[in-house]
C-alpha cells in the first residue's frame, strides 16, 4: 500500500482558493471569539442604531479576523490541518464530522 505525505499532496484549485480560506474563517473566528462576542453583544443591545453605535467593537473584531486571514503561517497551519482530513477520509472514507459525531459521549 502506497503512503502519501502531506507535502506531496497536489490540492486543487478549490482546495487551496475556497476550502482552506473556508477553513480558516472558522477558526479566525474562534481565535477572535472575544472580539466577535462584543460585536454581537453590541448589536443586540443597540438595535438599529448598531452602525453607529458599535464602529469600535466591529472594527476591533475586522482587525483581528484580517490578522489571522493576511497571516501565511496561519494559512500554511490550516493547509496542513486540511490535509491530514483529506489523507483520513481517503484512508477511512468517513468525512470528519462524522467522526467526531460518532465518538462514545460516555466511558
Amino acid at each position: 500500500m502506497e503512503t502519501t505525505s502531506a507535502e506531496e499532496i497536489q490540492l486543487r484549485h478549490v482546495e487551496l482558493d475556497v476550502l482552506i480560506p473556508k477553513m480558516m474563517r472558522e477558526k479566525a473566528r474562534e481565535r477572535c471569539v472575544e472580539h466577535v462576542q462584543a460585536f454581537s453583544h453590541c448589536c443586540k443591545e443597540s438595535g438599529f442604531t448598531m452602525v453607529f453605535k458599535c464602529r469600535e467593537e466591529n472594527a476591533a473584531m475586522k482587525d483581528c479576523l484580517i490578522k489571522h486571514y493576511q497571516d501565511p503561517d496561519f494559512f500554511q497551519e490550516c493547509k496542513k490541518e486540511y490535509i491530514q482530513e483529506k489523507l483520513e477520509y481517503e484512508r477511512t472514507g468517513i468525512r470528519r464530522k462524522h467522526r467526531i459525531q460518532k465518538l462514545p459521549t460516555s466511558m
